[in-house]
């Protein structure tokens, strides 16, 4: 899967494909699924969820730029398995599932693998998680109309954000930075994501 799907599609941070070659996809999939764990394909989870393709994964946790010192922001649980992919990359994870039934899964599946780094919490995504806040780095794994203002001001100053932009049926993966308090944006392709759902994106 590493070598095909990603660094056959232009995945290059070694860092990146290292983590990817670690975390076993298999754990976060539905039993009858594992066979289908390392297919380039998102994949139901319940509650009307995925867990997005590898290739998917490797290329936003890339735009991220995530190092080991940094404080990192996730916005959507879902499996725990890009958790457990920025777990691998970062000093410490906090990860927002507005699910209670998915979030207390992946922590038992983060947990399982030691990834001891790691606080995962039930509550609203666009809000963010001020009490921890400022964050390095925000990712966010569902599609909403915008940047939540919330997320913005909980980037630290020179801070990176990665999440899709668009409506809820396509969007573009965008890469926010923070310079000077003021947002620069850029895209990163075409994506689709489940919607993102808050005060600040969807309703559900």
């Amino acid at each position: 899967m590493v070598m095909r799907q990603l660094a056959g599609r232009g995945i290059r941070d070694p860092r990146v494909l290292a983590a990817m070659r670690w975390a076993p996809r298999e754990w976060f999939l539905p039993p009858h699924l594992a066979g289908d764990a390392y297919s380039d394909a998102p994949l139901p989870i319940g509650n009307g969820q995925t867990i997005s393709q590898p290739y998917v994964v490797a290329l936003m946790t890339e735009r991220l730029t995530p190092k080991r010192t940094h404080r990192i922001l996730e916005i959507g649980t879902g499996s725990g398995y890009q958790t457990a992919v920025l777990a691998e990359l970062a000093r410490r994870v906090c990860s927002i599932e507005r699910l209670p039934r998915l979030a207390e899964r992946a922590r038992g599946l983060l947990e399982q693998l030691s990834c001891v780094n790691v606080w995962v919490r039930v509550g609203s995504g666009t809000l963010g998680w001020p009490d921890e806040a400022p964050f390095d780095r925000i990712l966010v794994t569902a599609g909403g109309p915008g940047v939540p203002p919330p997320l913005f001001q909980q980037l630290a100053e020179s801070g990176r954000m990665v999440l899709p932009i668009g409506d809820a049926e396509n969007q573009r993966l965008t890469v926010v930075e923070k310079a000077g308090g003021e947002m620069r944006m850029r895209e990163a392709g075409e994506c689709k994501f489940v919607k993102l759902v808050g005060k600040y994106a969807w309703e559900a």
